[in-house]
């Protein structure tokens, strides 16, 4: 596994230190998108500024996409199609207002083959509502 995000990081011209290793396994296990202060809390002992170096290194780096809720920025990995100039994150970020999490709603995307005149290289859709967990539970 190690090895396996090594190269992964590696092939986005990343150096893979051990920090930036155990950040990216930890957020290949999320469901949800995470904010700094959820990811620090999960390494309780290591620097805070260094898990935010990370977080914008990835992000520069087409490695996680960033979504900004209100005052609150949360993070979640790219797909491999990623790079450090075009973000392909063009679906849907659902916010739940019962459950507070951040997911990625891929079957709800904007087109990315359109015919322009420009570039676009990313694309932000949010929208908050109740998911369909905390939707089921109302009923």
């Amino acid at each position: 596994m190690k090895k396996d995000i090594e190269n992964k990081l590696i092939d986005k011209n990343t150096k893979p230190t051990s920090m930036r290793i155990l950040v990216y396994d930890f957020l290949s296990s999320q469901q949800t998108a995470l904010s700094l202060s959820e990811i620090e809390d999960h390494f309780e002992n290591a620097d805070r500024t260094t898990i935010y170096r990370t977080l914008k290194t990835f992000e520069e780096k087409g490695i996680v996409h960033s979504i900004q809720e209100n005052t609150t920025t949360k993070y979640k990995l790219c797909h491999d199609g990623c790079d450090e100039t075009t973000h392909k994150d063009w679906h849907l970020h659902f916010y739940c207002k019962i459950c507070k999490q951040t997911t990625c709603k891929e079957d709800i995307s904007f087109p990315e083959n359109i015919q322009t005149n420009f570039r676009i290289d990313e694309i932000r859709l949010f929208a908050k509502g109740i998911c369909e967990n905390c939707l089921e539970s109302l009923q």
